[in-house]
């Protein structure tokens, strides 16, 4: 009887796949197929600057100039200051205003980047993509794509396992006497009387 007639009298199906998915290493996961895609974008276009590039040799400001390159690909309408849908997360009509990169992209872009650096080969200490500059970029990003699309990018509050912090009950406070006109906050800017 040769190999392949006793697999085919083998009862338990389940014995030739596993001994051929054993073989195989497991496939990388969908975020590890985006990190070596981005990282191999980031290197390609380090090899098209002008003076080419190498991953050990960028900072911070070549961080930045990637991803205003990436710019011109975004899909999130972000309004300017003098559009009329400026703050308007749903604008009624459509404007001029540029598409670009959203912020959360782009956080999650620097951060598969710093990983694949790291894995590269290169320090945390001296990664690019956790220099102040580019920090500072995403910061001003997020802020500035909140306003001007009327959207919040609060972070997530993390629940205490589901138990009631319970917090002791804030004594009621006497009005204050005002003079008549004299705001609240006069005291505050004025000091105290």
């Amino acid at each position: 009887m040769d190999l392949t007639s006793q697999n085919h009298n083998n009862k338990n199906p389940n014995t030739t796949l596993s001994t051929q998915h054993a073989s195989s290493p497991p496939s990388p996961s969908r975020y590890e197929n985006q990190k070596r895609r981005d990282w191999n974008t980031f290197c390609q276009y380090l090899r098209n600057h002008r003076p080419p590039l190498s991953p050990t040799s960028c900072n911070g400001a070549h961080v930045l100039e990637f991803l205003r390159y990436l710019d011109q690909f975004g899909k999130t309408k972000v309004h300017h200051q003098n559009c009329a849908f400026f703050g308007l997360p749903n604008p009624p009509a459509p404007c001029p205003c540029p598409l670009r990169q959203a912020w959360g992209s782009l956080d999650a872009l620097i951060g598969r980047l710093r990983a694949a650096y790291e894995e590269s080969g290169g320090a945390p200490d001296t990664s690019p993509f956790g220099s102040r500059s580019v920090r500072i970029f995403l910061r001003e990003v997020r802020d500035f794509q909140a306003k001007s699309r009327g959207v919040s990018y609060e972070k997530k509050r993390k629940r205490v396992n589901n138990k009631q912090i319970t917090q002791p009950p804030i004594p009621p406070q006497q009005p204050q006497q005002h003079q008549q006109g004299q705001s609240m906050m006069a005291n505050y800017h004025h000091g105290a009387t």
